[in-house]
């Protein structure tokens, strides 16, 4: 069975939701953060050298990176939330799905460490918001043209976007000015499987 090292408050969120979609089994190892750092317990080093989650453990073969593990999950439940059978599905799905953590975070989590600089940090607030509103103006035209990331069909690149949307709604500036963000947001919290992998993860500060 496979087990998912899970961290509060996470990207592990995701793969918890992933797994109810899929409707494989799993088993949860839950971790609390530092209260005074946020971050990772040291525990998770004993699971992998990174000390990160998620990590998730399938009878033996360990794997980390959201990315990695979302594509191995999918893979092993036969392509069901894989991309739809046209060359333009295959292509965004892609880059959806590598698009979430290595272009959307990375701003995301510039924004959070200026924030706690705080007066600090407070002149490089506005450059990093300007820079993070791109890709939120890009995000929402791509859903007008579209429900969904890659195409007509919810995909595990949906489940992929969430944190870093969820994330952008609590603290950097994704608001009802966007409103097919807006409105995918409602409408991936609205699936019965987001609701069963929250069920499983304990409390989420961004559902």
């Amino acid at each position: 069975m496979i087990t998912v090292h899970h961290l509060e408050n996470s990207r592990s969120q995701r793969v918890l939701w992933l797994l109810e979609e899929l409707e494989l089994p799993y088993r949860v190892h839950r971790y609390e953060r530092d209260p005074k750092t946020m971050l990772a317990p040291r525990s998770l080093r004993e699971i992998h050298p990174l000390g990160k989650a998620p990590v998730i453990d399938d009878d033996g073969v360990v794997i980390a990176e959201t990315g990695a593990i979302v594509e191995y999950l999918v893979e092993k439940a036969g392509g069901r939330l894989g991309p739809a059978a046209n060359r333009d599905a295959v292509l965004r799905y892609r880059q959806f799905l590598h698009y979430a953590e290595g272009s959307l975070m990375p701003p995301l989590l510039a924004m959070l460490v200026v924030g706690r600089l705080g007066l600090l940090g407070r002149p490089a607030r506005a450059p990093l918001q300007r820079m993070f509103d791109v890709h939120l103006d890009w995000l929402e035209a791509e859903l007008g043209t579209r429900p969904w990331f890659a195409g007509e069909d919810f995909t595990a690149a949906d489940v992929m976007m969430s944190f870093p949307l969820e994330a952008a709604r609590a603290r950097a500036g994704l608001d009802a000015r966007r409103p097919n963000l807006t409105d995918w947001l409602e409408r991936i919290h609205a699936r019965p499987a987001y609701g069963q992998g929250l069920a499983k993860g304990g409390p989420y500060a961004y559902a």
